[in-house]
């Protein structure tokens, strides 16, 4: 699975997240769900970095934030087996 050529995002250059989510070990939709209720407890505009090693989730956490209206601002391999998902916070609602 070529995960890098399924996943467009806009590179925004971020030096820091508000907080960090380790969800390596976890599968889909769980790591969805816990991203969701991460995000749920930050602040409007925080960037949330989600750390995952199961393939599929690196495409689709992010496609499904998006869907739900997050803003994604980068994904990338952080090593061999990991990535990072850098999503910025929505208001609830809009």
């Amino acid at each position: 699975m070529n995960v890098e050529a399924s996943v467009q995002v806009q590179r925004i250059p971020v030096r820091y997240a508000d907080k960090e989510l380790n969800l390596k070990g976890k599968i889909c939709p769980y790591t969805f769900i816990e991203s969701m209720l991460a995000l749920e407890e930050m602040g409007i505009g925080e960037v949330l970095r989600v750390i995952v090693d199961y393939p599929p989730a690196a495409c689709d956490v992010p496609e499904s934030l998006t869907k739900e209206g997050f803003e994604i601002l980068e994904v990338s391999k952080i090593n061999d087996t990991d990535w990072a998902i850098l999503v910025r916070n929505k208001a609830f609602g809009e």
